[in-house]
């Protein structure tokens, strides 16, 4: 089907958003088992609940608008969570492996940050104010979780990788 719309572009992008969450709340808990660093474990494990919620929202969101979350993949998100797979296989200390980790991590928040800002700016133009303020706090959440990752790197991780 073509997009000749804001809106459908906006549904695209939810369907996109919904594709990569799934696959996150996949494979969080593969990270979560492989960071040594119960800091890090622990990020990740939180992190797993907010992207469950993340899901939720999303389905909340289209059904508002008549619209189904399903019938995509995110390749964006498919590529990122490959390249983390590739890292936990490697050969590596396991503090070198936290901050491998963490790198992977904030390289699936920063694609989901602009996933998300892109979404809730389409969802304002479109007038859901509703959606807007729901993308928005998932879009708070994400930079969180960043800013969280950037904190055990700088605070332990990278010393102890050093």
């Amino acid at each position: 089907m073509k997009t000749t719309t804001l809106h459908d572009l906006y549904i695209d992008e939810l369907k996109d958003l919904y594709s990569a969450e799934t696959q996150l709340v996949q494979a969080l808990p593969k990270m979560a088992e492989t960071a040594s660093s119960s800091e890090l474990q622990e990020a990740f494990e939180n992190h797993l609940e907010q992207t469950k919620n993340h899901v939720h929202r999303i389905e909340a969101i289209v059904s508002e608008i008549n619209a189904s979350a399903k019938g995509k993949k995110c390749m964006g998100m498919e590529g990122l969570i490959k390249e983390g797979k590739e890292v936990m296989h490697e050969d590596m200390d396991e503090q070198v492996m936290d901050a491998a980790l963490i790198g992977a991590a904030q390289r699936v928040e920063h694609y989901e940050i602009a996933g998300y800002g892109s979404a809730r700016t389409h969802a304002q133009t479109l007038g859901y104010t509703q959606a807007a303020q729901l993308l928005q706090q998932t879009l708070d959440e994400e930079k969180e979780a960043d800013r969280k990752l950037t904190e055990i790197a700088e605070s332990q991780v990278n010393e102890f990788a050093k």
